[in-house]
């Protein structure tokens, strides 16, 4: 349970964090920003273990910061996907009224 609630307050923090830095209006809610958040976390993790080898036999908190900021590279990844579809499908829905 405690993982559970860990994956959403990441998922909460990064996706805050990748909203706040993807320019424009993204009409999503807090559990669409979770979802992008924790879908960013994975994204930015398959990112880092591809440049970094990782170190998962000894987690240290003062070298987490990297995944982190992958995280959230992660998550801006993910947000500019959603933006540029969910655009495309708002205008074409305006465009046929």
């Amino acid at each position: 349970m405690l993982s559970l609630l860990s994956w959403i307050i990441t998922g909460l923090v990064v996706g805050l964090i990748a909203r706040a830095l993807v320019p424009g209006r993204q009409g999503i809610g807090l559990v669409l920003t979770i979802l992008l958040g924790v879908a960013g976390a994975c994204v930015g993790g398959l990112i880092s273990t591809a440049l970094w080898p990782t170190w998962a036999n000894e987690p240290d908190v003062d070298r987490m910061w990297p995944g982190w900021l992958m995280s959230i590279v992660g998550g801006v990844i993910i947000l500019w996907g959603y933006v540029a579809l969910a655009g495309r499908r708002d205008t074409s829905y305006l465009a046929s009224r």
